[in-house]
């Protein structure tokens, strides 16, 4: 969770200083102590004062957009409020399949790998679909045409109950329709006693974009019947996604694990049944608790809570956690207790793990730029040579002498394309936008990857007597990081240079554009000594014929654009083999040209 607070605090500062109590007790204290929650409850509150309690019509959303000095707020709530038996009748969800055929296809954003379809309320759906005409308007205020925040202080968007699940998918559509740099702070949605709304496939699309996930805050108190309706861990119906405030007079606890958050809520739940408040009482009841709560940090102590005694430090933060939610032990239900109490350790701890285990990119990118430079210094060794590392590697593998450089060239090689299959994997599964952006921010080094140890899987996919690695050799995750940098390249007009001059300047010291290069070179060769072969019939000749034509006009493309690095034209390089046995053959007059008077030897040099 990692929405600012005033101060510039950051909730995943904190949440990461701590080690050995749960984070909730102290994250929560941050949430309490900024004024975000006291500016929401009293915009919702402003808007609720001005609807007619005794004016009988149907459900309908009134809404309102309060600009202030530090902050913009777009409040939403029901008109009449929403009650509870109105919700208990509404369990009943929409599918992303039943949207689209209903042409309401404003969320298949959330549509991707990983997540391909979901589902949302249809209380909450059929409330924002009524409503779209106005929403679109409050959204143009907001956001431009070109993705552009419009307003220049931090955004928040509110809203309670029923309203608290239209401003959830508001903000989810504000969301996709900003299209900035990651310094913008994305809109907060905070709402206050709202239901879960979607099910695991929306919980999923959500959660894949961190920075998306991070941006909502659900408030719950204990005595609010409502956030607990539909959060049953034994239920596969809906989930929680975001960051949950789950509270009572005792205090308070912030939760963002969604496993974690529907067993508080389903504990909450047992207590809201046992003292609910009415329908109008609820509003004043969060705002008593935010300024209880605010009032304890102030005076920096809590009489009410204990120091549960336990051996175990992480139980003993558990125990906290339930106490400030209001959670009573009962007796006669000593089982139950003690079997939630591990079931929230146990989620705690597999938490922890998957929290250090999300740092492991950042880490590992200290590794892979060291495995990357051991590459470069191999190819390098291998140009003083005067032999490629293509095909270093390659009569390595085929003479099954192994030194223990090219022990060293494996281990990494395979350390990177471990790296690289996982990133491009996670990349694909999430939602369009935030795919785009891991693929735009890591397409540079993705790139470089691709071009510097692909040919090695290609040596080794010929070394061991294989043919067609293109068709039936390459990993999926070369085909993406391709296909991604050429759509990257369609749409960049940031070179100060052309291309080709650029590529001119640094030819030298350039990797192979294209990272299949070595493996269309294979096939030439395997197509030459087709035509060589008396034995092979006139249209095995007459397809390799046409190959081999292909491949001269492929080469010379390449060569004109500098596309290929000049160690292709070192002695005994593959390429050369292959040039050596087709020349008496070739056909194509540029590329003759260039190989014959030598002009590969102008090539490094930008001057051919």
């Amino acid at each position: 969770m990692q929405f600012q607070l005033r101060n510039d605090i950051s909730l995943n500062q904190t949440m990461n200083s701590l080690s050995i109590f749960p984070s909730g007790l102290e994250l929560a204290n941050l949430a309490v102590n900024s004024n975000l929650l006291n500016l929401s409850l009293a915009a919702i509150s402003t808007l609720q004062a001005e609807i007619n309690p005794f004016q009988h019509q149907s459900l309908s959303l009134k809404w309102r957009v309060y600009s202030q000095s530090n902050f913009v707020i777009v409040a939403f709530v029901t008109s009449p409020s929403c009650p509870i038996h109105h919700l208990q009748q509404a369990l009943d969800m929409v599918s992303s399949e039943t949207m689209k055929q209903d042409n309401f296809n404003l969320f298949d954003f959330l549509c991707s790998k990983g997540s391909p379809s979901f589902s949302i309320n249809r209380a909450a759906i059929t409330l924002f679909y009524q409503h779209l005409g106005d929403l679109s308007h409050i959204k143009n205020q907001l956001v431009d045409l070109s993705g552009k925040l419009l307003v220049e202080n931090p955004l928040i968007i509110t809203g309670n109950s029923l309203a608290g699940s239209v401003a959830s998918l508001f903000n989810l559509w504000l969301l996709d329709s900003i299209n900035q740099p990651t310094k913008t702070k994305r809109p907060l949605c905070i709402t206050f006693g709202s239901p879960l709304i979607g099910n695991l496939g929306l919980q999923k699309a959500i959660s894949e974009c961190s920075s998306w996930n991070s941006c909502f805050l659900s408030v719950a108190a204990n005595q609010d019947p409502i956030p607990c309706l539909f959060a049953s861990e034994k239920t596969i119906l809906y989930k929680p996604f975001g960051a949950f405030l789950l509270c009572s007079e005792l205090g308070s606890t912030c939760v963002d694990d969604p496993d974690q958050v529907t067993l508080f809520l389903e504990a909450m739940g047992l207590q809201s049944r046992l003292t609910q408040l009415g329908e109008e009482q609820l509003m004043s009841y969060y705002g008593n608790i935010v300024e209880n709560l605010k009032t304890r940090l102030i005076l920096k102590g809590n009489p009410v809570l204990g120091s549960p005694a336990a051996a175990d430090p992480l139980q003993a933060g558990i125990i906290l956690q339930l106490e400030a939610i209001g959670y009573r032990r009962i007796q006669q239900h000593e089982h139950e207790h003690e079997n939630l109490i591990m079931k929230l350790r146990e989620k705690e701890q597999r938490c922890r793990f998957y929290r250090r285990k999300a740092l492991d990119p950042s880490r590992k990118l200290n590794e892979i730029k060291i495995k990357m430079a051991y590459l470069e210094w191999y190819k390098k060794t291998c140009k003083a040579k005067k032999i490629g590392y293509y095909d270093s590697h390659k009569n390595h593998l085929c003479n099954k002498h192994v030194s223990p450089t090219d022990i060293d060239v494996t281990k990494h090689k395979k350390f990177l394309s471990r790296y690289w299959i996982d990133m491009v994997e996670e990349a694909e599964k999430k939602p369009q936008k935030e795919g785009a952006f891991i693929r735009m921010t890591w397409l540079l080094a993705g790139t470089n990857y691709r071009r510097m140890v692909e040919p090695l899987d290609v040596a080794e996919h010929y070394a061991n007597g294989k043919r067609n690695y293109e068709a039936e050799g390459r990993s999926k995750h070369y085909v993406l990081l391709e296909k991604w940098q050429k759509e990257s390249a369609e749409i960049s007009t940031t070179d100060a240079l052309p291309p080709s001059k650029k590529k001119k300047q640094n030819v030298g010291g350039n990797l192979t554009e294209d990272s299949c290069f070595w493996a269309k070179v294979e096939e030439g060769i395997a197509s030459r000594e087709v035509l060589k072969d008396a034995g092979c019939d006139s249209r095995a000749k007459e397809s390799s014929m046409q190959y081999l034509i292909e491949l001269e006009q492929y080469v010379m493309e390449q060569i004109k654009n500098y596309a290929v690095s000049p160690e292709i034209f070192l002695g005994g390089s593959s390429f050369m083999q292959w040039w050596d046995g087709y020349k008496d053959i070739a056909s194509n007059s540029l590329l003759l040209d260039f190989m014959m008077n030598r002009r590969y030897l102008q090539y490094e040099n930008g001057t051919f």
